[in-house]
C-alpha cells in the first residue's frame, strides 16, 4: 500500500512538472525575422517622387506616428523600426524595393505600400515568401482575396464598391445622363471603371457616351478634357490620381464645362487637389468619405481631431493639415498598432495575419461616426462603408446615409 502512495505521488509530481513546463512553453515569446525583444522592423514603399508623389506625405506621416509610439514606450515594450523606400510609382522599382526590404533589411512585414500597379507587382512575391503585405494603400478589389492571397490585405473601401455607389446615385437622380468617363490606364483605373459599369448595369452602354484613358507618364490631361467636353456629356466620372484630378478640375473651369462631376475619393484632398485646382472650379463635385475632413469646422472641438492636431504639433509640424492623406495615414497607422498590440509576444508573420483577420468593430480615431473596421478569415476588406460628400465653398459637406457595398476579390 505505501508503495502505491509513492507511485501516485511521483505521478502527481510528474503531472505538475509537465503542467509547469507546458505553461512556460506557452508563455515563451515567438518571433519571426524582423522581430525581437526590443524591436519590430516594418517595411514600407511610397512614391516620394514621380507622378503620384502627392501621396508621399502618407509615408512621412506614418514615420512621424511611429516616432510618437516609440516615444510613448513602443508596442508591448518594443520600438518600431520603420524603413520606407521610394519607388516613384514604378512597379519594377517596387519589386526591387520589396526584395530589399524582405531579403536585405529582413523586415517582419511590409505595411501600407502605395498604389495598385506597384502592389500588384509584388503580390505574388510577398505571398510566396509568406511575408504580410498588410493594409495596402490602394482600394483595388483584388486585395480582398484571402483564399488565393492569404498574406495580402487591403484597408480602405474598395474601388468597385465606391463607383457602384456613384452609379446608383446617377441612376436614381439623373436617369437620362450622358456620361463621360476619364480613367487612368492601369489596374487602379480599370478597377474603378469596372465597378462603375457594374453599377450602371444594362444601361452602361447607352449612358456612357465617351470613355477615355490617360497614361501616368503624360504631363497633362488637358486634351482629354477637351475631348470629353466635346462629347456633349452632362455627367463626368473622374477616375484620376491627385496630380491629374487637379488638372481635370482646373481645365473644366477654363472650358466652362459644368457637368455633374464625380471624383474618386483617393483624390478628394482639399490641400493637394481642390485648392490647387481652384475652389471656384470644384463647386458641386460629388465624392465620398470615410474619415473626418480636417478642414471641416464641425470637427473643431472633436476629441479625435484635437488629438490629431496635437500629434502633428509635436511630431510633424510642417504637415499640410488640409491634405486628407495626412489623416488617412494617421488612421491606418493606428490600425497597424492595434494589430501588433493584439499579437502580444507572438510576433510571427502567421500571427500578424491572424490578428489582422480578427478585427471587430474597431474605431481608430479619425473615422466618421458610424464607420467601423471589421475583418474575418474570409473578409480582408477592413473598411467597407462611406458617406457621399459634395464640395461647397471651401469644404466638403456630407449628405445622405452611411453606405456599404463590399465586393470581393
Amino acid at each position: 500500500m505505501p508503495a502505491m502512495h509513492v507511485r501516485l505521488g511521483a505521478f502527481s509530481a510528474a503531472l505538475a512538472l509537465a503542467a509547469v513546463l507546458s505553461t512556460t512553453a506557452f508563455a515563451q515569446k515567438k518571433y519571426d525575422t524582423g522581430a525581437s525583444d526590443g524591436e519590430i522592423k516594418i517595411g514600407n514603399i511610397m512614391p516620394y517622387s514621380g507622378p503620384a508623389s502627392a501621396y508621399g506625405v502618407i509615408g512621412k506621416t506614418e514615420e512621424a506616428y511611429f516616432r510618437k509610439i516609440n516615444a510613448e514606450g513602443g508596442i508591448n515594450g518594443r520600438k518600431i523600426n520603420f524603413i520606407s523606400y521610394d519607388d516613384a510609382y514604378s512597379p519594377p522599382k517596387t519589386v526591387e524595393q520589396a526584395r530589399k526590404l524582405v531579403e536585405s533589411d529582413e523586415v517582419l512585414l511590409i505595411f501600407n505600400s502605395l498604389g495598385t500597379p506597384p502592389n500588384s507587382a509584388i503580390q505574388k512575391y510577398m505571398n510566396s515568401k509568406k511575408v504580410p503585405q498588410l493594409f495596402v494603400a490602394t482600394g483595388a478589389t483584388k486585395w480582398n482575396d484571402p483564399k488565393e492571397f492569404p498574406w495580402t490585405m487591403g484597408w480602405q473601401p474598395n474601388y468597385q464598391s465606391e463607383t457602384i455607389i456613384y452609379a446608383k446615385y446617377i441612376l436614381k437622380n439623373k436617369p437620362d445622363a450622358k456620361i463621360a468617363v476619364l480613367y487612368q490606364n492601369d489596374d487602379y483605373g480599370k478597377d474603378y471603371l469596372k465597378g462603375f459599369k457594374d453599377g450602371l448595369g444594362a444601361k452602361a452602354a447607352s449612358m456612357i457616351v465617351i470613355e477615355d484613358s490617360y497614361e501616368v507618364s503624360e504631363p497633362t490631361i488637358d486634351s482629354h478634357i477637351v475631348r470629353l467636353k466635346a462629347s456633349g456629356a452632362d455627367v463626368f466620372m473622374n477616375i484620376t490620381t491627385p496630380k491629374f484630378a487637379a488638372q481635370a478640375i482646373k481645365k473644366n473651369g477654363e472650358l466652362g464645362w459644368k457637368p455633374l462631376h464625380f471624383l474618386n475619393n483617393v483624390s478628394g484632398s482639399i490641400g493637394s487637389v481642390i485648392k490647387p485646382a481652384g475652389f471656384e472650379n470644384a463647386q458641386g463635385i460629388i465624392s465620398s468619405q470615410y474619415f473626418k475632413d480636417p478642414t471641416d469646422a464641425q470637427w473643431k472641438t472633436d476629441p479625435a481631431m484635437i488629438a490629431w492636431n496635437e500629434f502633428l504639433d509635436k511630431y510633424y509640424p510642417e504637415a499640410n493639415r488640409a491634405d486628407a492623406s495626412v489623416m488617412y495615414a494617421y488612421i491606418v497607422s493606428q490600425g497597424l498598432v492595434h494589430v501588433l498590440k493584439a499579437c502580444g509576444d507572438n510576433l510571427t508573420r502567421e500571427n500578424i495575419m491572424k490578428q489582422a483577420a480578427n478585427i471587430r468593430d474597431y474605431e481608430p480615431a479619425g473615422l466618421l461616426p458610424g464607420i467601423k473596421v471589421n475583418t474575418s478569415a474570409s473578409d480582408f476588406a477592413p473598411i467597407s462603408q462611406v458617406q457621399l460628400i459634395r464640395f461647397k465653398g471651401e469644404h466638403w459637406e456630407r449628405f445622405g446615409d452611411i453606405l456599404s457595398g463590399d465586393v470581393g476579390g
